[in-house]
């Protein structure tokens, strides 16, 4: 066996026939050669982070994720910052990043790009000692998480979450004040304000539209709709791709800090943390060395040859 050592942190109760998996990612790995992977099973007190730095510890050069968006978030956490490649099996119902590696909801397409795609360093967004990949939010899009249910998810998919949404068009805006990169606040009366690295949000739907997951910098959107009619515009222009969307401001920064006057609800990659009154976020640049889909399919995520040597010729100059 010539193949890197691997491990799979595996949710148990995202993935209804664990046997199943195990056969699926044994015989894959066995057919290219690598050797066994190690299991480690995620808990309800530790959905992952622990069980990837046992995997690290134990000499895996590359983990598999394979659970719903916090266990994805937990090990990425556990990832940052090491040698150790990540990849992902789809499982549970967000798989946030799953859809930004263009991997619908089948494992065997994690398990596939992991033998047979690239490798690409790409930036993290921290807040406190936890990390995400595709975007954090505060407001209506942690509220639209908060509202949809397990069961409308596992049979309607991200159809759910407009459902869940509906609940929450109406609500009251935050009063809120943004500081980018240690700049003067900028007050402001969001609905939402959304911290990004990759710009697709479930559904396909592209969110951030110049979002590069390798620049060193994170891209905000400040959604100010204020009734049915705002967010029919603001809808219709983003799902046509258009170059200015309505009620929604976009920046860029490495550090971005979101007050509110009171407890909002909030995510990360889809999984929901405890309310606040505050998100600080900074990024760590190409933390998370991440296994990606060829370039000639359409993800975000890709690897993408050209611009990683535009950017090394960059750095050279």
């Amino acid at each position: 066996m010539t193949g890197p050592r691997s491990a799979v942190v595996v949710n148990p109760a995202k993935v209804p026939d664990l046997d199943h998996l195990r056969e699926i990612v044994g015989e894959g790995l066995a057919k290219a050669g690598w050797p066994e992977p190690k299991w480690y099973r995620t808990t309800p007190e530790d959905p992952g982070r622990g069980q990837a730095r046992q995997a690290i510890s134990d000499g895996a050069e590359l983990v598999f994720a394979c659970g719903g968006d916090g266990t994805v978030t937990s090990v990425v956490t556990a990832l940052a910052g090491t040698d150790v490649a990540l990849a992902v099996l789809p499982a549970g119902t967000g798989n946030l990043l799953a859809a930004n590696l263009g991997l619908g909801t089948d494992p065997e397409t994690g398990l596939e790009v992991a033998l047979e795609g690239g490798r690409r360093r790409i930036d993290v967004g921290v807040i406190d000692d936890r990390c995400f990949v595709v975007m954090a939010g505060m407001g209506f899009d942690a509220q639209m998480l908060e509202d949809t249910s397990e069961r409308a998810k596992k049979h309607l998919g991200w159809l759910a979450y407009v459902g869940g949404g509906a609940k929450h068009l109406l609500d009251r805006p935050m009063r809120a004040r943004i500081r980018l990169d240690g700049g003067p606040p900028m007050p402001r009366r969001p609905k939402a304000v959304i911290v990004g690295n990759v710009g697709r949000l479930q559904g396909g739907v592209r969110l951030l539209s110049k979002a590069e997951p390798d620049d060193g910098k994170l891209n905000v959107a400040i959604l100010s709709p204020g009734n049915l009619a705002h967010w029919a515009q603001l809808a219709w222009a983003v799902l046509r791709r258009q170059d200015r969307v309505p009620l929604m401001e976009t920046y860029t920064a490495s550090r971005v800090e979101i007050y509110s006057n009171r407890a909002q609800s909030r995510q990360l990659d889809g999984d929901l943390i405890a309310p606040g009154k505050a998100m600080k976020i900074h990024v760590r640049p190409r933390a998370l060395l991440l296994c990606v889909p060829q370039p000639d399919s359409d993800p975000d995520l890709a690897y993408d040859a050209r611009k990683v040597a535009e950017r090394a010729e960059k750095n050279f100059e």
